[in-house]
């Protein structure tokens, strides 16, 4: 078995202790980081020694710890036992890898919260995605699904009062300027690059394209179309790989959706489109031309994509991105291969037909994103709904009809009887709870703006 662990290794029941501690033998693993993506996508669990994952040890966590706000914080919302009880944790075989930063051989496996009872979590954001996929399986359809996710590289920033910026590139000084496609520039911090790569294919984390932005030091990665889930734990991984190796390299990876003043937002564009029992695309007919089951999935877009905006864009921060002009979107009209709509279709063979959502910021959580976009899609097919008529020429001219900020989605959501039918009332509950106890925190911080312009003269 070789280093790079690849999907094929396991599947994801259990291959039994013997195939396990074989591998954990071979590899000199004594602990496994057994973990999940919280609400914000972030990486939680515990360190477990190898021969305890291998013998099927129980490995339990409070469930709070699914919905732990982004400040630290727990809500107290009635949604939330008072007793805190807890979730057991349990592994999805066909992800366990190598980690590839750590300083001791280690291994890591994604997991599923669920009840003690056997039911689902249905505050974890991976059970959430498998319940939506749930509902396409009964149809006889599967959706395919590919992210590109942007980052910065920055130098690194012990002060939050002071901006980020560029970290030392390999000619003696940051970036300056904007160098989008650069291939030089794509070649700066190459140390970082390499291990970086070589990590994702430890990872088992399928790549497409690589490209420097037009930001300064950020970038553009694509991942591979293919299953919802695997696509997202990916995309989950890939985060935790970038924040982790870059700083072994002196810098940080920042995935903010704005972290820059001046600078472009980093988005996390979702491509869908949906096969069925044969492998055919559904959004394209039999002669090659696009079918009715493809407008109405825009439709559903369309229609649901803004009850559920705080999904896509789930911090204060995340409304900064959305500016006029920038390639970042202001509304959800859509349009043949138009980077100024929210929703493009690039221009593709009938195969290959798909819709590309442009909404997500690259701090949303993967497993939260794709599983909101193909709901509202699937609900778009199933109510029959009708789109606009796709945009021609600048989308910004049609209006910026997005949620402006955060107050405006999280209220939004709060009320909204579409979002609990489609993602579960418990689920959305917690989740604005949790948003809404990240913002009274926010609200506690006076800003460099206040300072600037306030105490002179106000």
């Amino acid at each position: 078995m070789s280093a790079t662990f690849t999907k094929t290794a396991f599947t994801t029941n259990y291959p039994g202790a013997k195939a396990l501690n074989a591998y954990f033998s071979q590899h000199g693993i004594t602990q496994v980081e057994c973990m999940f993506a919280d609400i914000s996508g972030y990486p939680r669990g515990k360190l477990m020694p190898a021969g305890s994952f291998a013998a099927e040890a129980e490995l339990r966590i409070a469930e709070a710890i699914t919905m732990q706000a982004i400040t630290g914080e727990y809500s107290y919302d009635p949604i939330f036992p008072d007793a805190d009880p807890d979730v057991r944790m349990v592994p999805d075989y066909s992800t366990v890898r190598l980690v590839p930063w750590s300083g001791v051989p280690r291994a890591m496996a994604i997991h599923d919260c669920m009840q003690l009872n056997g039911d689902p979590c249905g505050f974890a954001p991976r059970v959430i995605l498998k319940q939506v996929l749930e509902r396409y399986k009964a149809k006889g359809l599967t959706p395919v699904v590919a992210p590109e996710i942007e980052f910065y590289l920055t130098a690194p920033n012990i002060d939050p009062n002071l901006a980020l910026e560029s970290p030392m590139a390999r000619g003696g000084r940051p970036e300056s300027g904007q160098s989008a496609y650069s291939m030089n520039m794509l070649n700066e911090l190459a140390p970082f690059w390499d291990e970086f790569r070589a990590a994702l294919d430890t990872l088992g984390v399928v790549t497409d394209t690589w490209i420097h932005e037009s930001g300064q030091s950020q970038y553009e990665i694509n991942l591979m179309h293919g299953d919802p889930v695997e696509v997202a734990d990916q995309a989950f991984l890939f985060k935790y790989a970038a924040k982790e190796i870059a700083i072994k390299h002196g810098m940080n990876a920042v995935f903010m959706a704005k972290p820059i003043s001046g600078q472009p937002g980093n988005s996390m564009h979702v491509h869908q489109s949906i096969v069925d029992a044969e492998g055919k695309n559904i959004f394209s007919n039999a002669d090659g031309t696009e079918s009715l089951r493809f407008r109405q999935f825009i439709g559903g877009l369309q229609t649901y994509i803004p009850d559920m905006m705080l999904i896509y864009a789930p911090f204060i921060n995340s409304y900064r991105r959305f500016v006029e002009g920038s390639q970042a979107p202001v509304n959800l009209q859509w349009g043949i291969d138009n980077r100024t709509a929210g929703l493009r279709i690039p221009i593709s063979g009938p195969a290959a037909r798909r819709v590309e959502n442009r909404i997500a910021g690259a701090d949303a959580n993967p497993y939260l994103v794709i599983a909101a976009s193909l709901a509202a899609g699937l609900a778009g097919i199933e109510e029959g709904l009708t789109p606009s008529e796709p945009i021609v020429g600048n989308g910004y001219d049609h209006g910026h009809d997005l949620a402006r900020g955060f107050q405006a989605s999280h209220a939004q959501m709060v009320n909204s009887t579409s979002s609990r039918r489609l993602l579960g009332d418990d689920f959305v509950t917690g989740f604005v709870s949790v948003k809404g106890l990240e913002y009274q925190h926010f609200q506690n911080e006076i800003s460099a703006w206040e300072r600037r312009y306030l105490v002179p003269q106000a």
